[in-house]
């Protein structure tokens, strides 16, 4: 007979040599972990903290969400707009290009969504209600802070450009979507031509645009409503989400937050690889379409009667998911 000698396995390891590799895995998992929580505990959390403050706060001092909401919108955020936007000197190719990449990204995740809704066999106000959670992200409150802590200076203009144009499409979409189911008037659409921060870019872009310089006064004046800006949106979202009495929590409600915090910075992600721009500005790309639902679906949805119960309720689920979904992908980013 025959012996044929028998090789060792060349997937034979020591105890010593296995040992070893399960050690190595522990500590990656480890770093992984202490970097995941460091991003948590220095970038995520004091934004949410301030949401917590607002939640907490709101009903105990009489704060009205109403209030200081118009402050924000008439104030505070077209001069942070000119603030930024009249410094800037990104090239008007980028600025385009980066307009486009996010108008692309959010009609796509309209799209999805409309899918999801039909496949799953849904009412057209529960679809347009799915379209409304997945377009409108929380990039102003959420967007503009998150981004500061994670790149610093930086981010400020492309988070401000990627705000400015998505807060139009979202508007442009949900609005349209809600007309189309409840055959309302779409004049509500052109409106958003009229907000006060569209109205502050044209006389930034003309300072961005020929280097002249912004005169000192206004350039502080700006300036400080501009920082004030951030935080009084976060402390306002905490007071509008501390006034939601009826939640509606069903199957319907977490795939619409999936829609939100999964499918959109996933269709960014795939995105980003067919526009020419820097790794600076595809990231924030990305990390604006993983906001959570910003509270102006809620507003939307109330107006057109478009189930607002649920998509309360979602914008509520979403803020509170976006804790863990943002920590990691401001991680891997």
């Amino acid at each position: 007979m025959i012996k044929i000698p028998q090789s060792k396995s060349p997937f034979y390891f020591s105890k010593s040599v296995l040992g070893a590799l399960i050690a190595l895995i522990l500590l990656l998992e480890m770093i992984w972990f202490l970097g995941t929580f460091q991003v948590f505990l220095n970038v995520v959390l004091p934004v949410f903290a301030l949401v917590a403050i607002g939640y907490f706060t709101g009903p105990l001092l009489g704060l009205q969400a109403k209030t200081m909401t118009r402050y924000a919108y008439f104030i505070l955020i077209p001069a942070f707009v000119f603030n930024v936007i009249s410094q800037s000197s990104v090239p008007l190719s980028t600025t385009l290009t980066m307009v486009g990449y996010s108008v692309l990204t959010h009609i796509m995740v309209a799209i999805g969504a409309v899918i999801v809704g039909k496949i799953l066999g849904r009412s057209r106000e529960v679809i347009a209600a799915f379209v409304l959670i997945s377009i409108f992200g929380n990039v102003g409150n959420f967007g503009l802070s998150l981004l500061d802590f994670r790149f610093g200076e930086v981010s400020k203009v492309p988070a401000t450009v990627y705000f400015l144009s998505i807060l139009v499409t979202s508007f442009v979409i949900g609005v349209g979507v809600a007309g189309w189911v409840r055959k309302g008037s779409l004049s509500a659409v052109t409106s958003v031509l009229k907000t006060p921060a569209l109205l502050a870019l044209p006389p930034a872009a003309i300072f961005a645009a020929t280097g002249w310089e912004v005169p000192l006064s206004v350039d502080r004046l700006t300036g400080l409503l501009g920082q004030a800006m951030i935080p009084t949106m976060i402390v306002t979202l905490g007071v509008q989400l501390s006034s939601v009495q009826k939640l509606e929590l069903n199957l319907d409600t977490w795939i619409a937050c999936g829609l939100r915090l999964l499918l959109a910075p996933l269709l960014a992600f795939g995105l980003a690889f067919f526009f020419p721009l820097g790794e600076l500005e595809k990231n924030i790309g990305i990390l604006q379409a993983a906001m959570p639902t910003a509270i102006l679906a809620a507003i939307i949805a109330i107006e057109y009667d478009l189930v607002p119960d649920f998509v309360t309720t979602s914008v509520l689920l979403s803020t509170i998911l976006g804790v863990f979904t943002l920590t990691i992908f401001l991680s891997i980013i």
